[in-house]
C-alpha cells in the first residue's frame, strides 16, 4: 500500500450479504482455497498469516497477493496486486452469519497496469462484486 491520503482515494466497495449458516460454515468458504474458488476465483490461497498466493483473473493472468490480516472465524484481509486490499468481515448473528466485503485501495488519480483508469475499475469491480458476493450467498440456500 502507499501513503496517499484519504482526500486522493475512491471510497471502497463494500458488499453485505446475511447468509443462512453458521460462523464456522461460513468461514470454510471464504477462507480456503476450494472455498474461494468456488465462488470466487481459482487460487493458491492457504490460511496463514503473510502467506503469498495468487489469484487467477482469467485474462488478467495471475494477480499477486498477501494474507495481511487473518482472525479465524471474524476476519481475513489480503493484500490485491498493486494497490487494492480485500477483506471477508464475518459476524455470527442468531445462527446466521453476516458476511462483509471491503475492496479498497482505490486512488482517485492515476490508471491500474492496464493502463485503464482506477476510477473505471472501480465502477466495473463494483458491479462484479454484486454478483460474485450473490454467488457466495447461493452457496447457502436452503
Amino acid at each position: 500500500m502507499d501513503n496517499r491520503t484519504t482526500e486522493n482515494k475512491l471510497p471502497p466497495i463494500v458488499q453485505k450479504v446475511t447468509l443462512n449458516a453458521p460462523i464456522e460454515r461460513v468461514w470454510s468458504v471464504v477462507a480456503t482455497s476450494e472455498g474461494i474458488a468456488s465462488w470466487f476465483m481459482p487460487n493458491d490461497f492457504q490460511p496463514e498469516l503473510g502467506y503469498e498466493f495468487h489469484l487467477n483473473a482469467g485474462p488478467f493472468g495471475m494477480s499477486p497477493c498477501k494474507v495481511t490480516e487473518l482472525d479465524p472465524p471474524n476476519r481475513l484481509a489480503f493484500s490485491w496486486d498493486e494497490d487494492w486490499s480485500v477483506t471477508f468481515a464475518l459476524e455470527e448473528k442468531d445462527g446466521v452469519t453476516e458476511f462483509t466485503l471491503i475492496h479498497d485501495g482505490w486512488p482517485a488519480d492515476g490508471s491500474t497496469r492496464f493502463g485503464q483508469p482506477y476510477a473505471v475499475v472501480r465502477e466495473t469491480m463494483s458491479g462484479g462484486w454484486v454478483g460474485i458476493v450473490a454467488k457466495l450467498a447461493r452457496l447457502f440456500e436452503g
